[in-house]
């Protein structure tokens, strides 16, 4: 199995990008890391000081969805309102739903979805600010540590903020195995 992390180059919560992989590379499972461009991303604390920077391996429009077995959609509220305008990451993350294959995105990361078009008849969590454009767009919203969404052939994983990351992350590596 492989799993693809997808980010914006400035923006990404540290936390949630930085535990995933770490996670997942623990567990054995190759991790690439995509976006808009290869210079390296700059990760944020709290979504204002600056954190650790992340190299990439891809950039997103060079990235094929057929590739992976798992999308990991971090937050960070300027990743997120940024990454969910990228038309190469709005293509993949329907490329991973139409695939059938695991989606999980933490935080402000599920915002994407909404303009993948994917979240329609999906129940999930995330950051209680995105409560209102979830529901929206066709979700069902709840509050809870952990979301696992079968519905509609593929499965959604979701969490609502970095102190959810330990079962978010343990969620992203079972998926991912």
């Amino acid at each position: 199995m492989t799993a693809l992390v997808i980010a914006t180059n400035y923006g990404v919560e540290q936390d949630e990008i930085l535990g995933p992989i770490k996670a997942l590379k623990a567990a054995g499972i190759p991790v690439t890391i995509a976006a808009p461009s290869t210079d390296p991303i700059q990760t944020l604390v709290g979504d204002k000081d600056p954190g650790e920077k992340v190299e990439p391996n891809l950039a997103l429009a060079d990235v094929e969805a057929d590739g992976y077995d798992v999308l990991v959609i971090p937050g960070g509220t300027i990743n997120a309102d940024t990454l969910r305008t990228d038309e190469d990451a709005q293509a993949l993350v329907k490329q991973f739903a139409d695939g059938q294959k695991t989606v999980a995105a933490i935080c402000h990361g599920p915002w994407i979805l909404t303009d993948a078009q994917v979240v329609t008849g999906k129940t999930l969590t995330s950051y209680p600010s995105l409560q209102t454009d979830l529901t929206n767009a066709g979700a069902t919203w709840v509050d809870e540590e952990l979301f696992e969404c079968e519905a509609l052939g593929w499965t959604l994983l979701t969490s609502r903020t970095p102190d959810d990351l330990d079962a978010f992350n343990a969620a992203v590596v079972k998926a991912a195995s």
